[in-house]
């Protein structure tokens, strides 16, 4: 089942495309229209590879044999609703098989429809493979830009976004905006007065309260970035029904939203550790300018997650209550209220897995030891993160077309 295509013409024509040919047979066995054989073509959608529509059938007026070549002229019928289209002009025998199927040379025409006009975009002579190898590169090409795209493209309206959450979460309150410093610092006071003060936590060989202070703040600044977008990320679209409803509106900035947030909560937690060095006459290490390394493949791991949770929480309502507990959890497994030598060694490989894990060592070792960060660790983490962001946006992407029918 082997064709070959010779004097390809594919022009517009009235209602679609018209397909002109010769098409020889480059098989072992005679093409007999008696017993099913004809010419046709498929029209899929290219974004989801879905079959649209089965084309007429075109049967050539006689037997054609094996080396000989039959006429083909052939009128595609597109589509009225605009968007792009593949359509794949083969042989094919009635009951059996396409012969592109097999692995035939077939005939591919990409056309795209625009207010009700046809483009023809390009026609060549293709294999499946070849059209699958292509697809993979296009999928990998639209995971690694559109998530980066995303961001380029909506960055004001994330600004605006982020600023009108910050004062719209104390609006009315008589703090107001201060409340961004007083919820994180009196959540460290309470951590710090439970560990520091009744149980008595110490890192090292230091036992001076200031030390627990400081380094139980470095582990913090990472955990309230990422706790706290993580924590609302399963409801975040639900509480945005109308933008997703009613508006033309790019839902998935709404996660972004919810991880720029976290890190203004972070910069402000970073002040209350700097007035701490200072208070406790700690230096400021030139190894601070390394926290950049560590905001980025923190911010990717901290986005990923919360699309991921953002469109898991729109199908499963019970997934904010469960991330709660998690969190919880999640916390006390990461060394930042007690030090790492607390850990069970012969489970240390498994805790020193956990991405918050690395990130606190690595915030401890800038901001307070004046290390560099360990460069190993620190490029799993860049790599785990990638794939997180990655995938957490293609999750978010493929699902967001169901939102508005569930919110």
């Amino acid at each position: 089942m082997r064709a070959r295509w010779r004097d390809v013409q594919v022009s517009l024509a009235a209602g679609g495309l018209e397909v002109s040919c010769r098409v020889e047979n480059a098989g072992g066995e005679a093409w007999r229209p008696a017993e099913g054989f004809a010419f046709s073509y498929q029209i899929f959608d290219p974004a989801t590879g879905s079959l649209i529509e089965d084309g007429r059938r075109s049967v050539p007026g006689e037997e054609v044999a094996p080396g000989q070549s039959a006429p083909l002229r052939l009128q595609v019928a597109l589509p009225a609703a605009p968007g792009n289209y593949r359509i794949y002009v083969s042989p094919l025998v009635e009951h059996q098989a396409w012969f592109y199927e097999t692995g035939s040379p077939f005939l591919l025409v990409e056309a795209r429809v625009r207010e009700g006009t046809a483009e023809l975009r390009r026609h060549l002579v293709a294999t499946l493979d070849r059209v699958r190898r292509e697809t993979l590169l296009r999928v990998a090409g639209r995971a690694f830009w559109y998530p980066v795209r995303t961001l380029v493209r909506n960055w004001s309206l994330i600004r605006s976004l982020v600023r009108r959450d910050i004062a719209g979460r104390y609006r009315g309150s008589y703090a107001g905006l201060f409340w961004t410093v007083i919820h994180p610092l009196l959540m460290m006071v309470t951590y710090y007065f439970v560990f520091g003060i009744v149980l008595r936590a110490r890192f090292g060989s230091d036992e001076r309260p200031s030390s627990f202070v400081l380094y139980f703040l470095a582990g913090m600044l990472p955990w309230l970035a990422f706790s706290e977008a993580v924590g609302r990320a399963a409801g975040v679209v639900l509480a945005h029904a109308t933008f997703v409803k009613k508006l033309v509106f790019p839902v998935e900035i709404l996660p972004v939203n919810l991880a720029v947030a976290g890190l203004v909560s972070e910069l402000f937690g970073a002040l209350i550790f700097g007035a701490g060095l200072w208070y406790f006459g700690r230096p400021f290490s030139a190894t601070m300018l390394y926290l950049p390394l560590l905001v980025i493949p923190q911010f990717l791991f901290t986005l990923g997650l919360c699309w991921f949770l953002a469109a898991l929480g729109v199908f499963f309502r019970d997934v904010g209550q469960l991330i709660g507990f998690l969190l919880t959890l999640w916390f006390f497994v990461t060394p930042i209220c007690y030090p790492e030598a607390s850990l069970p060694q012969g489970w240390l490989w498994l805790f020193s897995q956990n991405p918050l894990y690395i990130l606190v060592r690595q915030y401890r070792l800038i901001l307070l030891e004046g290390s560099a960060p360990e460069w190993a660790s620190l490029g799993k983490l860049a790599g785990a993160s990638a794939v997180v962001f990655l995938a957490g946006h293609a999750w978010f992407y493929k699902l967001r077309r169901s939102f508005a029918d569930l919110v």
